[in-house]
Order: structure tokens, then C-alpha cells, then sequence
């Protein structure tokens, strides 16, 4: 089964937002063929990437509406008290984040963590240092979104641009309903997402342990938290 569901990953249709890329590299590669040979492979070359690195395969989420998914596939590289990024107006209030780092060969559709309502989003400029390094959280490029649940808590999800990749989209407005798992945008070509837990939560993984977005439980709600 787990075979079953690994080819089934790996010809996932793509996100609409590799459709540029795809088409890019299927008149590269029909114009090689008129041209120049060479110029054809890399043209596939470059298609089957594209058809790879933009898959977008269907999740089961857990049963459950108190806990939290992973918002991202890749390996865990971080947990640790950290003050959610400043432009979002929280405080300075450390919460328990945990990031995670997607490579290449990643799946890098991004999903709501939980069922909540989009509280604010909030586009902030930076670098592009590698994702997997730790000041990437802070100084890269990001898009912090602020979740809001039915119980007040906050979460909140960062989509963070790597050194390859340099383009987040956000698929969700502000005041959108979120059901846990659904799609809320992609990070092209490797980055990082970071999950900052309401106070009182504790992740049930551990660094180095690998993601499947919308499917992996990171935590539990703790529904008697101090709400917002």
C-alpha cells in the first residue's frame, strides 16, 4: 500500500501554479526537436521536473478537529520557543514554532493546520538564505498568516522563500474559512514553513522526524489554553 501511494504521489496532477513552467518546457523541448536535438532533452529535462516538483497529491486528514497537521511535507527542523514575526502585531510573547524544511523533492503545497478563520496576512521582504539554516525564520523573505479557531486560539502559519526559491503564493484572503488540510498556496523551488502553536500546546514529533502535509498530527489543541 505505502508503494501504492508513493507512485500515486509522484503522478499527482500539478498545481496550477506550475502550468507556466510545464508549458515553458513543452515548447522548449518541441523546439529542439526542430533545431536542435540537445535543446529537446533539456526541454523534457526540465518538463518532467516541473511535473515532479509541482505535484499536487490528495491528503486524508485525521478524523479529528483537535489537532494540528503538518502545513507542509519535509523534515522537521526546528522546535523551540520563538516570538511569531512582528509584522503580525502579537507581542512578544515566545510560542512553541516548528519548522519544517521542504527540498526540492518535496511536495511544497502549503495547508491550513487546522479548521480556523484567516485572521490577517502579512507579506514581509527579506533575504533568501538557505531554509534549512535557523536565522531563515527571521530574515527571509515570508508570508505570515495569522489563523484565528472558533475557540479564539491563534496559530499562526509563515510561508518562508529559500535560496532557490523566490516566489510565495497565498491562495487565501483575509476573513476565509479554512477546513484543516485544505490548500492555502506554495513556495516554488525549496523553502521553509514554520507552525507557531497556540500557548499551551505541545508537539507530539521530533526534530528530524518527516512531514506529510495535511496528514501528520504535529500537536494537540489544548482547549483549556488562556485564549487570545
Amino acid at each position: 500500500m505505502d508503494i501504492l501511494q508513493s507512485v500515486r504521489s509522484v503522478l499527482a496532477p500539478p498545481h496550477k501554479a506550475g502550468y507556466p513552467f510545464i508549458l515553458g518546457g513543452v515548447v522548449v523541448a518541441l523546439l529542439g526537436l526542430m533545431f536542435w536535438v540537445v535543446l529537446a532533452w533539456a526541454g523534457l529535462v526540465f518538463t518532467l521536473f516541473c511535473l515532479y516538483f509541482f505535484r499536487d497529491p490528495d491528503r486524508v486528514e485525521p478524523p479529528r478537529t483537535d489537532v494540528f497537521l503538518a502545513p507542509a511535507d519535509g523534515l522537521v527542523v526546528g522546535i523551540e520557543a520563538a516570538v511569531p514575526p512582528a509584522e503580525l502585531g502579537l507581542g512578544s510573547i515566545a510560542l512553541t514554532r516548528v519548522a519544517i524544511f521542504l527540498s526540492v523533492l518535496d511536495v511544497h503545497v502549503n495547508r491550513a493546520p487546522i479548521s480556523a478563520v484567516v485572521e490577517r496576512i502579512v507579506y514581509h521582504p527579506g533575504r533568501f538564505f538557505s531554509a534549512a539554516e535557523h536565522k531563515a525564520s527571521d530574515e527571509n523573505e515570508r508570508n505570515s498568516i495569522l489563523l484565528r479557531l472558533t475557540g479564539g486560539q491563534e496559530v499562526v502559519v509563515v510561508q518562508i522563500a529559500g535560496l532557490i526559491a523566490r516566489r510565495i503564493l497565498c491562495n487565501v484572503t483575509q476573513g476565509q474559512a479554512l477546513v484543516a488540510g485544505e490548500r492555502i498556496g506554495i513556495i516554488r523551488f525549496g523553502s521553509r514553513t514554520d507552525l507557531y502553536l497556540p500557548a499551551g500546546c505541545l508537539p507530539l514529533v521530533s526534530v528530524g522526524q518527516r512531514m506529510i502535509g495535511g496528514e501528520t498530527v504535529i500537536a494537540q489543541l489544548n482547549m483549556l489554553a488562556p485564549m487570545a
